[in-house]
């Protein structure tokens, strides 16, 4: 809050990200501990926790309030922490000291979630224990009564909590990857593979994780510390199929084809969650699909948006935004309603309010779309996509040189790759899997007068 009075951030800020943390520390550090260490003094005279834990259990409901404002406290830390230089400076200065243990600010600010149905499951075993005629039996499941009504609220962050710790730990194993803590992404396995070589028997050492919306196929790092893997490649599990195949040098083998690489892999346990992981995700795609035929039948026309009131989605009809395509969670994408068309949207695409006719020109809020068409404002032009965006199959016609080039690298094994120099970027040589690959997996060296690393042998087929 200092920093926030100087002006280096909005102090609303901090309120919105630590929500009423400070009651739910005064509570616990002027009542309920102060109260329980007295008991635990004076036990041999008063050998029971009930009637204070009666007493004092019902505040534990202003818990509820801090878990219903978790997901947006997360946003909103992850928003400044990339939006501000000084705020970051901030947040890692806190993290440095002792008292924090190594643990990130966002590890912290899980433990609150958790602490109601530890005391649920803390005083479940001190009754298991307790003798049926004890008299303080009936202050204590009075007590546990009052606690459980409060954990209902905290389940469901807990388990989204739980989640986010398991993206925590994998975006600090790879090097601080990308677009790995997000809310929406879904920890599914994890696991030591073995690919199989496309032009031989070989096998290499790979490492998988398995999201609900995606696959990284990782190469382990063999370094002390640090990241423990690099990120080869992605591969999203929209169009993804597997496949069971055969070979004599090794069982339990599949093929995973995805539109940007097909790999076949060697690991037992693997093949059955790929299998409900895909299965799922098309469910979700095809309840979607079915919320958006409805949706045409029902739905506002263009003359009559503001106008008349439209037909509400329901929640349970659609598993992700129909705008921008992301899936909902209870953390940073819950669900909304355009009060324009009745679509069912994330914050994100509902952050525009307009004055509606049919609601007595009161301000709404509405989605990205219908804000354009109410307000006369036309649509912001797409991104131009950049070279890491595009197929490189794509670049046959506006490259100085594009086709299949062998490559080494350290003496290993000759390998087949998809070789790109752009005609209108910096004179850089991409290498890809294949002509289908968005993502190059090297990019090595300028393609223009400067020498090869050390180790790394080019060897062309032909170029076009």
């Amino acid at each position: 809050m200092e920093e926030a009075n100087k002006g280096t951030f909005p102090p609303d800020v901090v309120k919105n990200i630590f929500s009423n943390i400070s009651s739910i520390h005064a509570f616990h550090s002027q009542f309920l501990l102060p109260d329980l260490e007295k008991r635990m003094g004076e036990w041999a005279s008063t050998p029971r926790i009930g009637d204070i834990l009666q007493k004092l259990t019902p505040f534990l409901k202003m818990y509820a309030e801090y878990v219903k404002n978790f997901d947006k406290a997360m946003e909103l830390l992850k928003q400044w922490t990339d939006r501000s230089p000084q705020f970051k400076a901030i947040i890692q200065e806190i993290q440095s000291q002792q008292v924090c243990g190594c643990l990130t600010l966002q590890h912290h600010m899980l433990e609150p979630v958790q602490r109601v149905p530890r005391y649920e499951m803390l005083l479940k075993d001190y009754l298991k224990k307790l003798p049926q005629d004890d008299p303080d039996r009936r202050d204590a499941e009075k007590s546990l009564e009052i606690i459980g009504t409060a954990a209902t609220h905290s389940n469901s962050a807990i388990r989204k909590s739980e989640n986010l710790k398991k993206l925590l730990e994998i975006y600090e194993m790879l090097g601080e990857e990308e677009d790995i803590v997000n809310p929406s992404n879904e920890f599914i396995k994890e696991g030591h593979i073995l690919k199989l070589a496309a032009r031989n028997t070989s096998a290499m050492e790979r490492y998988l994780f398995l999201f609900n919306n995606m696959l990284l196929y990782c190469v382990p790092k063999f370094s002390l510390g640090g990241p423990k893997y690099t990120v080869r490649t992605r591969i999203g599990i929209d169009g993804m199929k597997v496949l069971e195949t055969t070979n004599e040098d090794y069982p339990h083998t599949f093929q995973v084809s995805g539109k940007e690489r097909t790999l076949e892999l060697q690991a037992r346990y693997f093949f059955q969650a790929f299998q409900k992981t895909i299965e799922i995700f098309q469910q979700k795609n095809e309840s979607f699909k079915n919320a958006l035929k409805d949706v045409e039948e029902v739905s506002v026309s263009k003359a009559e948006l503001g106008k008349r009131a439209p037909r509400w989605i329901r929640d349970n009809e659609v598993t992700m935004c129909m705008k921008c395509k992301e899936s909902f969670n209870a953390i940073t994408r819950r669900r909304h309603h355009c009060r324009a068309c009745g679509y069912v949207v994330c914050w994100k695409c509902s952050d525009n309010k307009v004055p509606l006719e049919y609601d007595g020109n009161k301000m709404n809020k509405v989605c990205k779309d219908c804000y354009c068409i109410l307000t006369g404002e036309g649509k912001a032009e797409g991104k131009k996509k950049g070279i890491l965006e595009i197929e490189a199959g794509q670049f046959a016609d506006s490259s100085i040189m594009c086709g299949f080039l062998q490559h080494s690298e350290k003496s290993k094994i000759w390998q087949k790759v998809w070789c790109v120099i752009p005609e209108k970027e910096s004179l850089v040589l991409y290498l890809y899997g294949a002509p289908q690959v968005k993502q190059p997996f090297k990019l090595d060296f300028y393609a223009s007068s400067h020498p090869l690393p050390k180790g790394l042998r080019i060897c062309a087929l032909y170029s076009l």
